[in-house]
Parts: structure tokens; sequence; C-alpha cells
């Protein structure tokens, strides 16, 4: 989906594409946990793949552009997922 080309994009309100990025990274930094990588290493994984992608949309001919504000919504989601995640962990360890 982030090198989807823009056509192939949905549309939605304004700064939807910020909520998409979080939970995408979210999503992934919740399934790194679960494959037993470090929170370190999964910052680190992450925050290098957002940066890959962005540099790549702005990169390719496909009619996006990078931006700050897109990686700055993915390292939030990676933030949200860990949290989530940790939290999980710690109620089910109580249970």
């Amino acid at each position: 989906m982030l090198l989807s080309p823009a056509s192939a994009a949905p549309s939605g309100p304004e700064h939807a594409d910020k909520v998409v990025h979080a939970l995408l990274f979210a999503s992934l930094a919740v399934a790194s946990r679960y494959a037993l990588m470090t929170p370190r290493m999964t910052v680190l994984w992450l925050a290098a793949f957002g940066v890959v992608t962005e540099i790549l949309q702005g990169a390719l001919p496909i009619g996006r552009q990078g931006s700050e504000w897109d990686l700055s919504a993915d390292m939030v989601g990676v933030a949200i997922g860990l949290i989530a995640q940790s939290a999980i962990m710690r109620s089910r360890n109580r249970a």
C-alpha cells in the first residue's frame, strides 16, 4: 500500500493518510514483538522501513511524494503498537 501508485490510493478526509500510516506501523510493531524481536530492534527496522518507503515514494514514478509527516505518523504508530503489545502481554501475565 505504501508504494502503490497515487491513482490506487484511497482518498478520504484531509490527513486521513496519517492515520493509515500510524495503523499500518502499529500493526507491524505488534507483529514484530510477537515474532520475538526486541523493542529496540522493532523501532530500528521500522524506522529504516519508514525512511526507505518515503524515499521510494518520492523517487519512483508512481505519482507520490515522500513526506516527513508520513514518517512521523509511522513512528507514532510504532510507539502505539509497542505500548499496546506491552499492555496486552501484561494483562495476559496477570490472568
